[in-house]
């Protein structure tokens, strides 16, 4: 009977280990997760190509003005550019790009109104390229100080970047262009600014216009005399100058004439035309004020008296320095301990002597003005004022002048013109990438931009059908191990034979 009652609970005990070891076991195979993905794969399947149509379709319709942008890329070439200057030595600023001026000559030559050019100008941008090698210096220095360099770090501080090439993007949402007409535009604005740079760094211009406003009527005629003198002078400066940087032995298709032939008819002027007026004005004193033109002539005087001083007090300076400049000297070792030596002038030596050579010239100069002046003064006070037919005859003679200077001018200006777009700046100014659209373009811009957010979302949508699967194919396989586990339990545990019939009893 004791051994009845042992293996009955023996029994009973295996049975409720077994139910407890059940209840807690985690049942979840493979093929339950595949079945549950293949169940929901219609679902997502829809849910995913939904997203990916009205995604970018929302996007296109909601965020389509950020996409109205046209891009071109120019670039500049000249002497100084990659140090920031402009071709006048000044400091360049590509915001000129999208100059008002540039803007209105575009709009007017496409028949436009100028109501949308500050929406225009607003939707500029412009970006510097930077160079590959100051690019990639600034990455060495970057990398360097971030492993604890502070020199480093000066270092990318001092490094500047002066780029030559510029992307401009032009966004055109708010204009009211469309299409066609926004690139058309935008290249017609890129071409306009073309011909503001000429027009701005071509250097003649501003010198025709000083010039021309002039107006020889309002001075006396010795002063007219110098008025002239002073233009031709200007104007010679600046034919030589032009000729100096010109290696091309350039000829005017428009004028016919080399910077040589402007500077032989500039000193034909000076030399036979003026010089004949003013010596018939001293010599006849000619003059419509004797009074005024002698205090005029005593206060150029003074004035030049006082210019040849510092010039004077300049060379005296400059002298002195280059008489007590100590020159390098160079040592040179023989054989058998042999020395020479010989002394050597630096590059700070030959300024002082650039220097000396100019103040001398300036001294001369002054000196030779003054002399001239206080002749004409001494020939005021010693001779009584001309006649009405010799006024007459000098104005006829200052008139014939002054065509013959303007005609001059205005050859030397379309010369340099012609010069500076052909030559010198010829390639100062290029358009490398015009700006173009397509649908096509428009289209790829906004499928583009809505690429990312379509990603994240499909990526979350797969991340959730995966997770639904799993968390349902685990809730099946345990339910099913449950409803299977009261027979499981009892074809498994082991009963004892002999209280087979207690049981059944």
């Amino acid at each position: 009977m004791m051994n009845d009652e042992t293996n009955q609970k023996h029994y009973l005990n295996v049975t409720l280990e077994n139910e407890k070891a059940t209840g807690e076991e985690i049942i979840l195979s493979f093929s339950g997760v595949i079945r549950q993905l293949k169940r929901f794969f219609l679902i997502w399947l829809c849910i995913a190509i939904v997203t990916a149509v009205l995604v970018p379709s929302g996007y296109a319709v909601f965020a389509s003005d950020q996409h109205k942008n046209l891009s071109a890329v120019v670039s500049f070439n000249y002497d100084g550019i990659e140090n920031g200057k402009a071709p006048d030595g000044s400091t360049f600023y590509s915001e000129s790009i999208k100059n008002p001026a540039v803007i209105e000559k575009a709009l007017t030559s496409l028949g436009y109104d100028l109501t949308q050019l500050e929406n225009i100008r607003q939707g500029i941008s412009i970006e510097g390229v930077i160079p590959a090698d100051a690019q990639d210096k600034i990455t060495m220095y970057k990398s360097i100080y971030e492993q604890g360099n502070l020199n480093a770090g000066e270092k990318m501080l001092e490094v500047k970047v002066y780029p030559t090439q510029f992307t401009i993007t032009f966004n055109y949402s708010k204009t009211g262009f469309q299409g066609k007409e926004a690139v058309d535009l935008f290249n017609t604005i890129l071409t306009s600014y073309s011909e503001y740079f000429f027009e701005t760094y071509g250097f003649n211009q501003a010198l025709g216009s000083a010039v021309i406003a002039l107006n020889y009527a309002d001075y006396d005629y010795s002063q007219a005399i110098d008025v002239f003198d002073a233009t031709l002078s200007t104007l010679q400066e600046y034919v030589n100058n032009l000729s100096s940087s010109d290696t091309t032995r350039f000829r005017s298709t428009a004028t016919g004439y080399t910077f040589s032939d402007l500077t032989e008819s500039i000193s034909t002027i000076r030399d036979v035309d003026l010089d004949v007026i003013s010596s018939y004005i001293t010599v006849n004193t000619v003059t419509k004020d004797k009074a005024t033109l002698l205090a005029y002539y005593n206060y150029r005087i003074e004035n030049l008296n006082r210019s040849k001083k510092i010039a004077e007090d300049e060379l005296k300076v400059v002298t002195d320095a280059i008489q007590n400049y100590e020159k390098d000297t160079i040592i040179i070792y023989g054989e058998n301990q042999d020395t020479s030596q010989y002394t050597q002038a630096s590059q700070a030596y030959d300024n002082l002597i650039t220097k000396k050579i100019n103040a001398q010239k300036s001294v001369s100069t002054y000196a030779q003005k003054i002399d001239e002046l206080q002749k004409r003064v001494s020939d005021l006070n010693g001779k009584s004022a001309a006649s009405k037919q010799k006024m007459e005859k000098v104005e006829a003679d200052l008139a014939d002048l002054s065509v013959k200077v303007n005609d001059l001018l205005k050859k030397v200006n379309d010369t340099a013109n012609e010069y500076y777009e052909t030559v010198y700046l010829s390639n100062s100014y290029s358009i490398l990438i015009p700006a173009s659209s397509s649908a096509l373009l428009t289209t790829k811009s906004i499928l583009k931009a809505a690429l990312e957010p379509v990603l994240i979302l499909e990526a979350l949508w797969f991340v959730i059908y995966f997770v639904a699967a799993f968390i349902l194919a685990l809730i099946v396989e345990n339910r099913k191990k449950a409803a299977d586990l009261p027979e499981n339990a009892i074809s498994d545990a082991k009963i004892p034979e002999n209280s087979e019939n207690e049981i059944q009893k």
